[in-house]
């Protein structure tokens, strides 16, 4: 049972730069496209932010009884260093399968499964179709087809272009979702070897010829080559989601060129915007400054799970001084409005830390609370209605930081009633009920936190299961006399920070 099912919701569309109304394509249902990773090195905490919000509105989106089919592509091709169009250029994945001598897919499915493992340790929902842009080689080559045949492209050396002049001259928008003019474009377009290719400093691949070099390569009516990266999202976004969708997703760092260029693609192939709305994350900044994989300024998620990270501060001091869970994380990243911009900092992490303790803490004082027969309920009005606010707050473009402050208001009443403060004849059982189900509704289903003493509760449980068969095993082997089989089980186990305590009693087991 729902606590209570937002009938409107309202988001922030980029394209439009203001919020609107969200009505859905086909009633009842939500096509929702996010750009994912691109695997060829582990994902950093800015991907995570980015994943963990989108998480958070697909959530929202089923809580309100809407069908979602949530699409987040994998990109494992086409990606240049440097996010150019240069046909010299290295692919990012055969780069990195270069340098350590092995095949490209195995770049790919070692950082794909580090990826998948990073996000179900942030709880995050699996998308409804993950596809791969290699898997998808065929619908590409038919896309630049038809563009090229609607006249928005051109071919030269093997090689197919977009024509962004054409299309500008056209009225077709290019530059809205950015906000970038094309006469700012030709100042500030980067001089590319192969620029004396292009018709236009902007225009962008489509289909690149490939170098001698490139590892990962197809045929194609024009070349041996490869596609463009951009053209992976509306290849894979139209196929599974329709030429016109209700949200496409991703990183601000995204709007320019990857989406704006992804609007010019769907347009000049099918004749229309591809999406209703355009969402976009905003960056984590680490003590306000940007990460940088180059400069080694950055936090890895597992570093921060496990306490590892060594960046020191201008004292010598450690950045992050302990390890936080990924509840705890996850719990930060909420704490900010998916649009705003975030600073990770050890203070901020630690002060997550208490407030995800304290609503548990509070939401399991809630399950065990009883209100007295013959309450009269004059509380319940006020604790309605901060519940409802943060349903509101939440259906005004997923302000999840808000909701938290409403819940959190909440808290301090719940306890201020167990502690006395407020009297326990003021509130009604039906009402305690209720206020039980939405934090339970917010906490779990909406943020997707997930109680982390339930899961070391259960890991232990499930230790202690497979210790007693080792210690019966043990057993067995000194009742016939096979020291060297106990010896060995012993030894193995302190290895592993095991030890066995012998006793009258029988054996136990302590980690050490």
């Amino acid at each position: 049972m729902k606590a209570i099912a937002p009938k409107t919701i309202r988001l922030y569309n980029s394209l439009s730069g203001q919020k609107e109304i969200f009505t859905p394509v086909h009633e009842g249902r939500v096509g929702l496209y996010v750009c994912g990773p691109t695997v060829y090195s582990d994902a950093h905490l800015g991907n995570c932010r980015t994943f963990v919000n989108f998480d958070i509105i697909y959530r929202f989106f089923e809580y309100c009884g809407y069908k979602v089919r949530y699409v987040r592509n994998i990109t494992d091709v086409g990606h240049l260093v440097g996010d150019v169009d240069d046909a010299g250029a290295d692919d990012k994945i055969g780069k990195k399968a270069r340098a350590e001598q092995v095949e490209p897919m195995e770049i790919v499915q070692r950082y794909t499964n580090g990826f998948h493992d990073v996000m179900r340790q942030l709880n995050t929902l699996s998308p409804s179709i993950e596809p791969r842009a290699t898997g998808h080689i065929l619908e590409q080559i038919e896309m630049i087809e038809t563009i090229l045949k609607n006249g928005w492209a051109y071919i030269k050396n093997g090689s197919v272009y977009f024509d962004t002049l054409k299309y500008a001259k056209a009225d077709k928008g290019y530059g809205q979702l950015s906000g970038r003019i094309l006469e700012d474009l030709l100042v500030e377009t980067r001089d590319l070897k192969n620029q004396d290719e292009k018709q236009h400093p902007s225009d962008f691949a489509l289909w690149m010829k490939a170098a001698p070099q490139h590892l990962m390569h197809w045929n194609s009516p024009w070349s041996v080559g490869f596609p463009g990266w951009h053209l992976e999202c509306s290849a894979m976004s139209t196929k599974y989601l329709g030429k016109t969708f209700d949200i496409h997703g991703g990183g601000n760092d995204l709007k320019f060129p990857h989406h704006e260029n992804e609007i010019a693609q769907n347009v000049g192939a099918c004749g229309c915007q591809p999406a209703k709305y355009w969402l976009h994350a905003n960056m984590l900044l680490l003590y306000g400054k940007k990460m940088s994989k180059s400069d080694g300024y950055y936090v890895a998620p597992n570093e921060l799970f496990a306490g590892t990270c060594e960046l020191k501060d201008e004292n010598g001091g450690k950045m992050l001084t302990k390890a936080y869970s990924p509840m705890t994380v996850r719990f930060f990243i909420l704490q900010a409005h998916y649009r705003s911009t975030m600073d990770l900092t050890d203070s901020g992490l630690q002060a997550a830390e208490k407030g995800w303790k304290y609503l548990t803490e509070t939401y399991k004082l809630l399950k065990n609370m009883v209100a007295p027969k013959g309450a009269k309920p004059l509380l319940d009005k006020q604790l309605d209605e901060l519940a409802n606010a943060a349903f509101e707050d939440m259906s005004d473009d997923f302000n999840c930081p808000k909701a938290m402050s409403r819940l959190f208001e909440l808290g301090s009443k719940i306890n201020a009633l167990k502690g006395g403060q407020l009297s326990m004849k003021e509130v009604s059982e039906d009402c305690l009920r209720r206020m039980e189900q939405v934090f339970h509704d917010f906490m779990f289903k909406i943020f997707g936190l997930r109680d982390e003493s339930a899961d070391a509760a259960s890991t232990h449980a499930t230790m202690n299961g497979l210790m007693q068969l080792v210690i019966e095993m043990r057993q067995q082997a000194r009742t016939t006399k096979d020291w060297t089989t106990s010896d060995k089980i012993r030894a193995t186990l302190q290895q592993v920070g095991i030890d066995l305590r012998d006793g009258k009693e029988g054996t136990t087991w302590v980690k050490n």
